[in-house]
Formats: C-alpha cells, structure tokens, sequence
C-alpha cells in the first residue's frame, strides 16, 4: 500500500438485531466491542473499529444503527421526487439527508445512509434463519440507492432451521450474486479469509490491502495455535512434575491427596484463564470444573529409568561413591536397587550437589514416607480438556454468549499408548515444577521438554 493509501472503509448495515454488532466483535477479536443482546435497536449511533498490519492502518469497519422502517422511508423517498424528475440514488439520497424528515421519523435510517455513503463498501448482515420478506427487499432498495457495492453477509447458518437456499435465491433476483456464509457466533475456520476473497472481487483497488490483512491473520493464527500448545505443554510438565511427600499416617495421606486435588486443579484453572486471555475471551467464558482425580498417585517413580539414569552419570562423585564406603550397591539390568544401611552410606558420603538432589527424597524413604504424584489416567484427562477448550475457541465467535463446558472429551487421542517421552521425564524432575518449593523453570533442559511437548500437542 502506498504512503498516500487510504483505509478501506466498509459501513456494516442491516435490519435490527441480525447479528451486525456480533459480526463487528468476531472480526475485530474484540468481545467488548459494542453491545450485543437479543433486544431489538441496540445499536443507536455509529461506532467504528480500524484493523491494522504493522502499525499501518487497512481496513476501518463502522457499526450502524438496525433499519426499522424501510417500507415507510422507500414510500417517503419516492414522494420526494417533483413530477419529471428523474433524479438518481445518491440525488434522491441527499435530497432526503437535507430534510426534517432524516433528524426526526428516519433518524436511525438517516445515520446507516450517511455512513454507507461515506464508506467504499457496505456489508449486508442477514438473519439466515429469517424469512425473506418485503421489508427486507426494500431495504436492501435504498441501500442501493447509495451507489456503494453492497457484500451480502449471511448469518447464523449453522442453525438448524436457517434459510439459506431461500436467501441465496431472493439475492440474486436483487442482482447480488455475490454473497459469503458467515456465522458470527461459530464462525468457519476460513470465515474471515473468504469474506475478504469476496470483498477483494467487489473493490479490485482495494485487493492489496484485503491480501495484507488475509495474510496476517493466517500468521496470528498460526502463532495462538504455537502459544496455546506451549501454555498446555507447561500446565501438563507442572503437574507431571508435581510431587508432594507425606507420611504413611491415614489422616495426613487424605490430607495430602486432597490439597494435591486443590492445587491440580487451580492449576488447570490458569491455564484455561490463559488460553482464554491469548484468544480474547472473558474468564467468565470457560471453567475448568472438576477433575476426577481418583485418589491420586502413590508410585516409587523415585526409581523410575530417568531418574536412574541421572544416578549413573554421577558414579565416581555422588550417591554410588558414598554407597561404596559403606555398603554394597547391587546394579541389576532393570535399574538399581539399595538397602536401607547402603542407602545411609550414600547419603552421608554423597556429593552435596547428589544430596541436594535425592537426598531428602531417600531420607524420606527411610523414614516411611511416601511420594504423591499424578496418575497418568489425569494427564490424559487434562490434555483432552484443553485440547477440547483450544478447539472450541478456534471455532467460537467473539459474540457468543454461552459458557464454554470443558468436560471429558469422547475422541481416543491421549487414552492409549505411552504418554510423551516429557512427561515420562517430568516425573524425575520435581524442580520443573512451579507447584514444587524451589521450582527452577529456567533450566533449559526443561525449557526443551516443554518445546518438545507442544511440538507433539501441535501435530494431534
């Protein structure tokens, strides 16, 4: 676009209480934008929104008031008209704007004309599940009479008992061949690429700039897909991660369980939040629920392979070189195996870096104490929640009003098969976890696991 490009202007026009609003926020992304309710005319003044690509301005859309009476102002506009005249649209349409009659009786109608014929285009919202009737043939009369190319815009068609075939015939007697499906509340995945495809073939100067803004909204929802699946990966590492020791004592077990319950769950809770907030909802518009968290996790995953394997590296200088002065370390082909009196050698002559690690961890063994972790049947079940939540918001309009459920998904995507080779490491890592004491989230080991996570949550 040239220095001395203009915005595109399209002025969104149409009967009261079609949609056009809800059109305005699911383009805009925005769900504060305007009022949007099931009561007729609430829209009464013009409001504008500009659509910009790199802090250069494309494409301003302008909400307009509902047209209430387009039989009455079509009947007052040809009576405007002097015997002989044969004046045109635009003559007839300034004729009426300089009369009472527009700031008195058509005064919402006056203030949609004088916004179309400031625009280079309008939109033509419609209620698809609406009958085609006289008043919305005669709206669409006057609105032509402003001379601007005119883009029908059919809405809530993914309602079941939507009109579509009736619409798309009424149209074309019009001469308006040209039209694109456009659910504002459960709007197509392509929706806003073929509504501007459609506007490029209407207004052919205007291309470039409809290219630049089709273009950058592929890359913004290339780049929430990347964001969303990094935010899932962190939420399923934290919990993976997550562990709380505690004593084999009946009351503190439950105790135990259930604070774990607690802080599995708000966790989820900001993800959810964060997912919203990344794709411009409300938190209001999803909760998280309940988990059914059975009654947690009581593993040895203090022996698990990866943990292991950290062991090996550190032969000669930890845990085995302070096992061997004061007992035997018995290394079998499954993994390693210590008594208790190996497992006090190891301790009181391992490296300080070893006894930092899994020091208070085998103490804790010794002690009778047990670990409570995750189960892996909840890590399934919270990656098929949030996989759940990120396509219901890639396929929610910015006008819906509904609360989004995020149940217990049917697809079998996560239910079978080994969990990903992350999580599997996660679980011998319990300072990757921000719901651990002395969480370190910087360590770039797991900066990668996470990487390597939401490359797997990106390819399902």
């Amino acid at each position: 676009m040239t220095e001395s490009a203009k915005p595109l202007k399209l002025a969104v026009v149409g009967h009261t209480n079609v949609g056009k609003t809800s059109l305005l926020r699911t383009l805009t992304r925005d769900v504060g934008f305007g009022e949007v309710s099931h009561r007729p005319s609430t829209t009464r003044h013009v409001e504008g929104a500009r659509l910009s690509v790199d802090g250069e301005p494309l494409l301003e859309l302008y909400d307009t008031p509902g047209l209430e009476d387009a039989i009455a102002l079509l009947d007052y506009l040809e009576r405007l008209e002097q015997p002989g005249e044969r004046l045109d649209g635009p003559a007839r349409l300034a004729r009426f704007l300089d009369a009472s009659e527009a700031r008195q009786r058509f005064e919402q109608e006056a203030k949609v004309l004088r916004q179309l014929l400031a625009s280079d285009a309008g939109l033509y919202v419609i209620d698809a599940r609406e009958p085609v009737l006289a008043k919305y043939r005669d709206e669409l009369q006057v609105l032509a009479s402003c001379g601007k190319p005119l883009l029908p815009v059919l809405n809530f068609v993914s309602s079941a008992n939507h009109r579509e075939p009736d619409w798309r015939e009424a149209l074309a007697r019009l001469g308006l061949h040209a039209l694109v499906r456009f659910d504002s509340v459960a709007p197509p995945e392509d929706g806003e690429r073929r509504l501007y495809e459609s506007l490029a073939l209407l207004l052919e100067s205007a291309r470039g700039q409809l290219e630049r803004l089709i273009a950058d909204q592929q890359a913004q929802r290339h780049a929430r897909q990347q964001s969303a699946a990094r935010l899932i990966a962190e939420l399923l590492i934290d919990c993976a991660a997550c562990r709380r020791s505690v004593s084999t004592e009946a009351g503190e077990e439950q105790q135990a369980v259930s604070q774990l319950h607690t802080a599995i769950r708000q966790r989820e809770q900001r993800c959810v939040e964060a997912l919203l907030k990344l794709y411009g909802f409300r938190p209001q518009d999803a909760d998280a629920g309940d988990l059914p968290l059975l009654d947690g996790r009581w593993g040895d995953d203090l022996f698990n392979p990866e943990t292991l394997k950290q062991l090996g590296v550190r032969v000669g200088g930890g845990i085995a070189a302070g096992a061997a002065a004061g007992a035997g370390v018995d290394l079998l082909v499954g993994g390693l195996t210590l008594g208790a009196a190996a497992l006090a050698g190891a301790i009181a002559g391992g490296a300080l870096q070893t006894a930092r690690g899994y020091g208070s961890r085998l103490l804790g063994k010794l002690k009778g104490q047990r670990e409570l972790t995750i189960d892996d049947s909840v890590l399934r079940l919270l990656a098929l929640r949030q996989r759940q939540l990120l396509q219901a918001l890639n396929l929610r309009g910015h006008a819906a009003m509904d609360s989004i459920k995020v149940a217990a998904p049917q697809d079998k995507t996560w239910r079978e098969g080994k969990l990903p080779a992350a999580l599997t490491r996660a679980r011998a890592h319990p300072q990757w976890s921000s719901l651990n004491p002395g969480a370190r989230l910087s360590q770039a080991q797991r900066q990668e696991e996470v990487e390597a996570l939401s490359h797997v949550l990106n390819d399902l």
